[in-house]
């Protein structure tokens, strides 16, 4: 074991050889009165690519199925979601646990911005300690009768992504990148580390793919040719959704009203959910 060893192979950054790797060691149970039944987690290699939005969208699309939707917003430093659904309000709790802030539609949602005194301050706190609070939130919030839970993940392959991976029994994820050049790379990190945690891929997402000429319909490629398909291809992964760069859904967003959202986009990654 080494010198600096912390003993908490989650986060340690020691190389022991004591080391122990298997997800399954880590696996935390959820609350005790939680009732979840999928989990699926938002992931990318890098950011700026739109995991926050197909969260969202999957879970307005999910919820509009029937089903009972909720969104745990494991990016600490960066959360957007309640933004998206329009949400101020505190989160409460008692002795016996933290209960979820609930949209106007029903979808149960966790973020550190329901936390927070003033929503605006910034969380500047060390890795293990956001990791640990990505933790308490599946571990400590009352989660009641979800049918189907997105984690919308930091980018990378760091401490929280790890925890996630390692801490939460997660059924599948969903690849989110971008129509550019390094699509390959941003996938290949995605793929590669769901590998190592022995997690099945439902699909890549492709957002930004294209704007809609509101006057004659034709969709342009402003982030040049999709390589998206082929990519997928590589990998032997199925592409699950091609999200355009649409004003009134950024409208929308900006606004709260990510639930008014009207569009197709993610059917086949919702079918993909389904089939879990």
């Amino acid at each position: 074991m080494s010198e600096g060893c912390n003993h908490d192979c989650s986060n340690c950054s020691e190389n022991c050889s004591s080391r122990q790797t298997n997800p399954a060691d880590f696996l935390e149970a959820p609350h005790a009165m939680s009732s979840i039944k999928k989990v699926i987690g938002i992931v990318s290699g890098k950011g700026g690519v739109g995991k926050s939005l197909v969260t969202s969208l999957m879970a307005v699309t999910m919820n509009r199925r029937g089903h009972h939707a909720a969104i745990l917003d494991a990016d600490i430093t960066g959360p957007s979601i309640p933004k998206a659904f329009g949400l101020h309000e505190k989160a409460k709790g008692s002795e016996m646990g933290l209960l979820p802030v609930k949209s106007k539609t029903g979808i149960d949602v966790m973020s550190v911005n329901l936390l927070l005194d003033d929503e605006c301050a910034p969380v500047v706190w060390r890795g293990p300690i956001i990791a640990n609070t990505v933790k308490q939130f599946w571990t400590e919030v009352i989660w009641q009768d979800v049918d189907y839970m997105f984690v919308d993940m930091p980018p990378g392959t760091g401490d929280v992504p790890l925890t996630v991976f390692q801490s939460i029994p997660l059924n599948g994820i969903i690849i989110v990148t971008s129509p550019q050049e390094l699509v390959s790379m941003i996938v290949s990190k995605a793929v590669s580390m769901a590998q190592m945690m022995n997690v099945p891929i439902l699909g890549i997402v492709e957002n930004m793919s294209y704007v809609k000429c509101p006057d004659c319909g034709k969709e342009i490629s402003v982030f040049g040719e999709s390589h998206v398909d082929e990519v997928a291809q590589k990998y032997g992964l199925k592409v699950l959704g091609k999200l355009p760069l649409d004003p009134d859904v950024a409208k929308n967003c900006d606004a709260g009203l990510v639930e008014l959202c009207n569009g197709n986009w993610l059917d086949a990654a919702a079918d993909a959910a389904e089939s879990l």
